[in-house]
C-alpha cells in the first residue's frame, strides 16, 4: 500500500535543523531503495526555502509507514512540528524514484 508522508518544519530553527541534518537524511532516504516512490521538500512560495518534506512511500501497513517515518533522522534531530501519514491511492501520472 502506498503512503503520503507530509512533515511541516518547526517555524524558525526548522532550518538550521533541517541543514544540519540532510546529509543524514538523504543517505537514510536512499537506504529505503525502491519502497520510497519520491521524496521532496515542501518549499516557501515567498523565499523558496524548504518548510517541510513530502515522501510517497509503499509499507504492508500504516504502522510500519509510521516507523519508517519515525526512522528519519530528520524526526530524530526534532526538525518536524507535525507529521502527517496517510493511505494515497495513486490516479495519474508516474511516480518514480
Amino acid at each position: 500500500m502506498l503512503f503520503a508522508v507530509t512533515c511541516k518544519d518547526k517555524p524558525g530553527e526548522g532550518l538550521a535543523l533541517r541543514q544540519a541534518t540532510r546529509p543524514a537524511h538523504l543517505a537514510y532516504l536512499t537506504s529505503l531503495g525502491e519502497s520510497l516512490r519520491c521524496a521532496g521538500a515542501l518549499l516557501s512560495p515567498e523565499t523558496g526555502e524548504p518548510l517541510g518534506s513530502l515522501l510517497i512511500l509503499e509499507a504492508e501497513s500504516l504502522e510500519a509507514a509510521k516507523a519508517v517515518a519515525a526512522a528519519d533522522p530528520y524526526a530524530h534531530a526534532a526538525v518536524f512540528e507535525s507529521v502527517e501519514i496517510l493511505p494515497w491511492r495513486q490516479a495519474v501520472g508516474a511516480v518514480t524514484l
